[in-house]
């Protein structure tokens, strides 16, 4: 992976793990790190199962991608702020 890969990954995953966020509702208490963090890892898995149905590479936008890589940051936001609110 070359370091343009790495810095989109970085900035790709800022932009998901964002909008991961406003979509569960309420206040969550993860950082910024956090976000990023899940953002990324959203990222790569939405890909793949983007790719798993044949919809990862599209002419033009790649909407459902973007759906599956957005629910997946929210269910991981959601879900490391419950962690964190536990402790």
């Amino acid at each position: 992976m070359e370091i343009s890969g790495i810095i989109s990954a970085i900035v790709i995953g800022i932009v998901i793990g964002v909008l991961g966020r406003l979509v569960v509702p309420g206040r969550q208490r993860i950082g910024v790190l956090w976000t990023i963090l899940i953002g990324i890892i959203a990222a790569f898995i939405g890909t793949a199962i983007a790719s798993g149905f044949g919809v990862a590479d599209t002419d033009g936008v790649d909407w459902i991608e973007w759906l599956f890589q957005i629910a997946l940051a929210a269910v991981g936001v959601a879900a490391v702020s419950k962690v964190k609110l536990r402790r």
